[in-house]
């Protein structure tokens, strides 16, 4: 993992009273299905007009993120195997491989839960080294979504492990889609794990500036969101 990020990691968490710092660590999401080519084009412009650190699109979406954010330090981001974390690694290896083609600055991958929860520890890794050594030959950054909300306690302090010996750069909590979202007490938990080793990016029902300062607090870097504007506007950001 970078200097730069082992430096935002070891930083203490920003306060509410400065809107550009907490700007700095939300990740400005869409992923809905009936998300527009313009939904996406003003979600990149408002992550521009704040300094977001990333968009989050689908891939189907992400050429023309990519090239809208080009002069811009936001990052564009799509998901892999999403949102399920299922499908073979020769699947999650091809999507890896066309995101970074067209423009991927981070790549947020599902871990496989049912092999993590079946036992096979060794696919789970190897699914995700997989994806992290494109990635990172790239120039990219992976975070592993571990799907806290159906995990249990051993497999949560298993799957942070295995992240952090595959080489991935951060673990987050959740894609949202599972009936879960972040929670204090993972993100105190998956911090504790990895260290300062590694990111942690909380996501999933995040919605407020409280939430967001309660997950910095805890320990997260990154926050996941698909109400950043909202965020914004809460802390007194000038508008959009």
């Amino acid at each position: 993992m970078s200097s730069t990020l082992l430096t935002q990691n070891q930083a203490q968490p920003p306060t509410p009273s400065d809107w550009r710092s907490i700007s700095r660590t939300l990740d400005h999401t869409l992923l809905r299905a009936d998300a527009t080519r313009a939904d996406v084009e003003r979600l990149c412009e408002q992550a521009a007009h704040y300094g977001f650190a990333s968009v989050f699109v689908a891939p189907t979406h992400l050429s023309m993120a990519a090239s809208i954010l080009r002069d811009s330090p936001v990052r564009a981001g799509t998901p892999v195997g999403f949102p399920l974390g299922a499908a073979l690694t020769t699947v999650k290896i091809f999507e890896a491989e066309e995101a970074l083609r067209i423009g991927a600055d981070e790549l947020d991958m599902v871990m496989n839960v049912s092999a993590m929860k079946s036992g096979d520890r060794g696919l789970v890794e190897h699914d995700i080294r997989s994806v992290v050594r494109l990635a990172h030959e790239a120039g990219a950054i992976v975070k592993v979504i571990l799907e806290t909300s159906l995990l249990s306690l051993d497999e949560k302090l298993a799957a942070c492990q295995i992240a952090l010996v595959a080489g991935a750069d951060y673990v987050k909590t959740s894609t949202g889609f599972a009936g879960g979202g972040a929670t204090v007490d993972d993100v105190i938990l998956m911090r504790g794990v990895v260290g300062h080793k590694m990111g942690v990016k909380a996501a999933g029902g995040i919605r407020t500036v409280a939430a967001v300062m309660a997950m910095l607090d805890a320990g997260a870097d990154r926050i996941g969101t698909s109400t950043a504007v909202d965020i914004m506007h809460e802390l007194g950001a000038p508008a959009f």
